[in-house]
């Protein structure tokens, strides 16, 4: 008897495995080298915004030179002292700068923050070369980091232009002198200029969330005009606000309720736990938006 002998049948041909097709990418491009600082930089340098922002800067010490001139030194109170930082302003170059932020802090400064921050990525939308920046390709993250940090810098510096400008104006016009604290006492010129350096960095670290404001709303319209708007608008609000004294603790969640938290830095013993609330309170806020604005542009349909 033959025995049977069980063969396998035929195999099934198995499917081939799906891969991925391998994505073309030309000779030499590198995603982080597109759209470098520097170009961006040099781009928004040129652009006549950022002149003119520049030289109404410039010229508001000058200004104030002129008003005082032509009006006469600050005479204080009633009994003649000095009641605060603008009775001040003449008694030497460190008080003056000291005077053009006390000045300006409120609203001047806002503005260029708003501007180049704002202005950003809604005028590449606007003049429709938004689409084309990103099919150079420019990464939507790295075209967003580096309008973001330009306009930081660009914010930095404006704010540092003023206070320079206003002493050299102010040391040419009243002298090289202390700085003269309205509630007694002096702070000589070597610690009033470190003080005065402290006091920029608060005023750029509280502005801070307007800069967020304005990039997050840059973002979300075509309209530059909206995003500066907008910003200088909620911010204008943020202050009107905090006028209202019926919110009572509330307003401590307002940035604007410690814009001029700066004040303590400028006394012969400075107190810091309010640059550290405003700072605070600032910072998150500017986060928060931030990454609003980044979340969003990457989900976005850019079609301008």
């Amino acid at each position: 008897m033959s025995t049977l002998t069980e063969r396998a049948g035929p195999t099934e041909p198995t499917e081939p495995t799906e891969r991925a097709e391998p994505v073309e990418v030309a000779a030499g491009y590198r995603a982080g080298r597109t759209l470098p600082l520097r170009v961006e930089l040099v781009r928004q340098l040129k652009r006549r915004r950022t002149l003119v922002m520049g030289a109404i800067l410039a010229v508001l010490p000058f200004v104030l030179v002129v008003a005082f001139a032509i009006g006469g030194t600050p005479d204080g109170g009633p009994d003649g002292n000095r009641v605060n930082l603008m009775d001040t302003a003449t008694a030497s170059g460190a008080n003056f700068a000291a005077v053009n932020l006390f000045v300006s802090a409120g609203f001047l400064l806002v503005i260029p923050v708003a501007l180049f921050c704002g202005d950003t990525v809604a005028s590449e939308a606007g003049w429709s070369s938004l689409r084309y920046l990103l099919a150079a390709p420019v990464p939507r993250m790295r075209l967003l980091w580096s309008k973001l940090i330009v306009g930081l810098g660009m914010s930095l510096a404006a704010m540092v232009l003023l206070p320079v400008v206003a002493l050299a104006v102010g040391t040419a016009a009243y002298g090289w002198g202390p700085l003269e604290i309205p509630t007694g006492g002096a702070l000589d010129p070597g610690t009033a200029a470190q003080r005065l350096v402290v006091v920029v960095a608060y005023i750029f670290v509280s502005q801070l969330v307007t800069a967020g404001l304005a990039f997050w709303l840059s973002t979300r319209t075509d309209a530059p005009l909206g995003a500066v708007g907008g910003a200088v608008g909620l911010t204008i609000v943020g202050n009107v606000l905090d006028a209202v004294t019926a919110l009572g603790d509330w307003r401590h969640f307002l940035p604007a309720h410690w814009q001029f938290a700066w004040a303590d830095a400028v006394q012969p013993t400075p107190e810091w736990s309010g640059m550290i609330q405003g700072a605070s309170v600032s910072v998150t806020y500017a986060l928060v938006l931030f990454a609003l604005a980044f979340r969003g542009f990457v989900r976005k349909d850019v079609v301008s």
